[in-house]
């Protein structure tokens, strides 16, 4: 079992840009003091309670000269607002300047933003991005290649500097196709925060079955909103306001702005944002934001309990991913957050996981 970071600096009154980006910085140099694997963040634009993180490669180039060993990730690339042999390069070159710790994910976006791009909804249309998707990994993965596409025709090209490895992938979303592809692909799946298990269970299943039809192993990430203290009335009281935060900020393109109409969304295959999903999420009382596993707050022996809960149902589970700075979060609460997990919680696994190990030849 791995263990990250995800967020997606939401920006909240209070805060200013640069603070958040300077507390999300020393947020990363002490996870990756604590030992966690990895530390995410999305690539988002255009709504600021939902995310200013429009540049993940800058900041990751900045984190690497004050860190060792943590890997960074984004969480996704949006491949329709990218070129995808631009994309290629830029991520060749982040490799090599995060000197091989680099993941990323692709995908279409979020439905909310073509029309703040200028963009036409249809423009990021499902066919293009699967299309995108091929070409980049055609540049990331040959020397040479030509490309006969519908959105992209090339001859003869190549990208310049080329990446010496292949990268663990990453996709994320809702809809049946997202775990195809990332099955037929031997990629990982990210599950989106806010969301229990029962609600992308068909979909998890899907991409299990996919997998083995296509001889890969499940590879799924599990991303949860996490607070945490010793004394679970004092975990509660502190993480209310992130929390609600959370929730609204995820909402806010589509309460705070005036989304795409609803047929337009659906015919563009972003139905999920025509649904009200996340309207009524952000309007979830509180203490049902806790019982019903949208989020998880309380001692470390509550969190211990809620990820193994996860794994009982949860085959090809490899890592859990931790929100903490989200939502408004107090700096100093993050931090907290961070340190309690990291001592308290993740021991527990890493000690199951060592025995798991020694025990295994007496099987063999």
């Amino acid at each position: 079992m791995q263990f990250s970071l995800y967020s997606e600096i939401q920006s909240w009154p209070g805060k200013s840009w640069r603070q958040m980006y300077r507390e999300t910085m020393e947020q990363v140099v002490n996870a990756d003091r604590l030992g966690y694997d990895a530390y995410a963040i999305i690539e988002h634009f255009f709504f600021p309670k939902f995310s200013i993180s429009a540049n993940p490669l800058a900041f990751f180039a900045a984190a690497a000269q004050r860190t060792d060993r943590i890997v960074f990730r984004t969480l996704l690339h949006s491949l329709p607002y990218h070129n995808p042999l631009v994309l290629a390069s830029e991520i060749a070159v982040a490799d090599i300047l995060l000197d091989g710790r680099y993941e990323f994910g692709v995908g279409r976006g979020h439905g909310w933003m073509p029309p703040k791009a200028g963009m036409p909804l249809d423009e990021s249309s499902r066919g293009r991005y699967e299309e995108a998707v091929e070409l980049l990994f055609l540049a990331l993965e040959n020397e040479r290649f030509s490309f006969q596409g519908t959105y992209f025709q090339v001859e003869d090209t190549g990208i310049v500097p080329r990446p010496e490895r292949r990268f663990r992938v990453f996709l994320g979303g809702t809809s049946d196709r997202t775990y195809e592809l990332a099955a037929e692909r031997g990629w990982a799946v990210v599950v989106p925060p806010l969301l229990p298990y029962a609600a992308l269970k068909d979909q998890l299943d899907l991409y299990r079955t996919r997998c083995a039809e296509h001889g890969n192993e499940p590879d799924i990430v599990w991303i949860h909103a996490c607070y945490i203290d010793d004394d679970p009335a004092v975990a509660r009281r502190e993480a209310e306001q992130g929390m609600r935060g959370f929730l609204a900020g995820n909402a806010s393109p589509l309460t705070d702005f005036r989304p795409p109409p609803a047929d337009e969304l659906n015919r563009a295959g972003y139905g999920f944002y025509a649904a009200g999903i996340m309207e009524k999420l952000a309007a979830t009382p509180y203490d049902e934001m806790i019982d019903g596993d949208i989020v998880w707050v309380g001692t470390p022996d509550d969190v211990i309990e809620r990820i193994e809960g996860v794994q009982a149902v949860c085959e090809g589970l490899t890592e859990i991913a931790i929100t903490v700075n989200a939502g408004g979060f107090e700096h100093w609460k993050a931090i907290k957050a961070q340190e309690l997990f990291a001592a308290r919680v993740m021991p527990h696994f890493r000690a199951a996981s060592a025995q798991g190990a020694e025990r295994s030849p007496a099987y063999a």
